[in-house]
């Protein structure tokens, strides 16, 4: 199966969304996450079908999560919660229904800040955070700088197969 084969299913919701709608609907959402799996082309579906959350909300609603679940009681920018862990589903599962990669949950209010420190628009940096967390959902990690900057880089070329370019970004690699 090719990757333009691929399909998508993106559940939008959340208390943020009514903050950056008229900026990125959840139509753009939809499109642009198909367009970054595409390009990465993973191959966890026979069906090549996937389906994820994409959740947008408040500092408030995401510390709490970052409380329960990572211990840190402090809002962050992006949470990622993977759809399966490591123990593999049975093929009439995989065969039957899209994979589910999981959950992704940004902060609005962090994403408003985090823009106008990195130089760049909150339309470019919600996206940035969403191919952020996509990655993770896909098993990508920065447990060090060279791991980051490979993110980093990756995540660069999702934008720009969307039209959303970061040059002046503070997300650039160091040479």
């Amino acid at each position: 199966m090719s990757s333009s084969d691929l399909t998508l299913e993106v559940e939008v919701f959340g208390d943020g969304l009514a903050m950056i709608e008229a900026i990125a609907p959840a139509t753009a959402w939809q499109r642009w996450l198909l367009i970054w799996l595409r390009q990465l082309a993973p191959i966890l579906s026979p069906l090549n079908a996937y389906e994820l959350s994409l959740q947008f909300t408040t500092d408030a609603g995401i510390a709490t999560l970052n409380r329960d679940y990572r211990q840190q009681d402090q809002p962050t920018d992006v949470l990622s919660f993977a759809g399966v862990d490591d123990t593999p589903l049975p093929p009439e599962v995989l065969t039957a229904i899209p994979f589910n990669l999981g959950d992704l949950i940004i902060s609005v209010e962090t994403a408003q800040r985090q823009c106008k420190v990195h130089g760049h628009s909150l339309r470019e940096e919600l996206a940035w955070l969403a191919a952020h967390g996509l990655l993770h959902l896909l098993g990508w990690d920065h447990p060090d700088e060279a791991s980051l900057q490979a993110m980093w880089t990756m995540q660069r070329s999702l934008l720009a197969g969307t039209d959303m370019y970061l040059p002046d970004s503070a997300y650039l690699a160091e040479d």
